[in-house]
């Protein structure tokens, strides 16, 4: 394993990720098949792995399920029928810039671009965020959008990765928030905890321990290998501070794709806090079709799940249909 260091700043660990594959081939003693340094997909959407990630990676293993989240093989430029830019449709759901209202009562604030990993089955990673991100001082049109719409009840806070942002900007949209009085919760859609435990500060933990809303973050964990101690650290901190913690993974073939590894990071989940929450089908992105799992192996893969694990542990298998009024399940 690599090691790390918690001294670091998480600005400072951001900053610093590895943004190449020969340095991440190089950091883990690998020669792999990747995408050439200039191909398309690598200029639109290229690697980005942070230190701590890396460090929970095993050295000479090229099919760490950690690495293959992030690793751009030569699979990736394969062209598959059915894969597209815009799986979910969601520029039919973009009323303003930084705004997604796909499901009744809810709607998400993209509120950055930047990501602290870029995970190669990502369904945003040909979102136009250019037009999506207007600046605190053009915010006001959206915003007003959100005060205006009284059956809203929950901001989701996406992006990227809305914890990329720094304590004073993203505070600056919880108090603008405030101010409406039909929004009850917030909500963090998040890699960081895991990707960059040390994001998780006191500073951050009382800015999300406003009394005002309800707050939940949802992590973004797909396998029980991305835990450690510093990782659990971090969930404790924010359990502390109030905040109620969810899971969602990705099913992902050569990843998690089998009921010890799922039952295995649902315990792990348990055990620092965390709540499984939903387990989706992929999303049929380009580039991502390598990591796909059929519905019906991936039924009987839940089946399987629910025969090991107490319910409260089970996610929801799901699928995200575009246009329907909610995730759909899949069993």
């Amino acid at each position: 394993m690599i090691q790390t260091t918690n001294d670091s700043s998480w600005q400072e660990i951001l900053a610093g990720t590895i943004k190449n594959t020969e340095e991440l081939c190089r950091r883990l003693d690998l020669k792999q098949d990747a995408l050439p340094a200039d191909h398309p997909l690598l200029k639109n959407f290229p690697v980005r792995v942070p230190a701590p990630f890396l460090a929970r990676m095993e050295i000479g293993n090229p099919n760490d399920p950690l690495l293959l989240q992030v690793f751009p093989g030569a699979a990736e430029a394969n062209s598959t029928p059915g894969f597209i830019n815009d799986p979910l449709e969601e520029s039919n759901a973009n009323p303003h810039p930084g705004i997604l209202h796909k499901y009744k009562g809810r709607a998400l604030l993209l509120v950055t671009s930047s990501c602290a990993i870029h995970c190669r089955y990502c369904f945003r990673r040909h979102f136009p965020y250019a037009d999506n991100l207007p600046g605190r001082q053009h915010w006001r049109e959206s915003l007003d959008y959100i005060a205006n719409d009284t059956s809203l009840s929950e901001i989701i806070f996406s992006g990227g990765d809305p914890l990329t942002l720094p304590d004073a900007y993203l505070g600056w949209f919880i108090e603008e928030l405030s101010r409406f009085d039909h929004i009850k919760r917030i909500r963090l859609h998040t890699r960081l905890p895991i990707m960059i435990p040390q994001r998780i500060t006191e500073s951050l933990c009382e800015l999300l321990a406003n009394p005002r809303f309800q707050t939940i973050l949802v992590l973004h964990s797909n396998h029980p290998g991305e835990f450690d101690v510093e990782v659990d650290e971090a969930c404790q901190k924010l359990s502390q501070a109030g905040v109620c913690l969810l899971n969602q993974s990705v099913l992902l073939k050569g990843i998690n794709d089998s009921p010890a590894t799922l039952a295995a990071l649902s315990e792990r989940l348990f055990s620092a806090g965390v709540l499984p929450y939903y387990l989706h089908l992929l999303d049929r992105v380009i580039g991502a079709a390598h990591f796909e799992v059929n519905e019906k192996d991936a039924s009987v893969l839940m089946k399987k799940l629910q025969a090991t694990l107490p319910g409260y542990l089970v996610p929801k298998l799901v699928r995200e249909i575009p246009g329907e009024a909610a995730k759909t399940l899949a069993v």
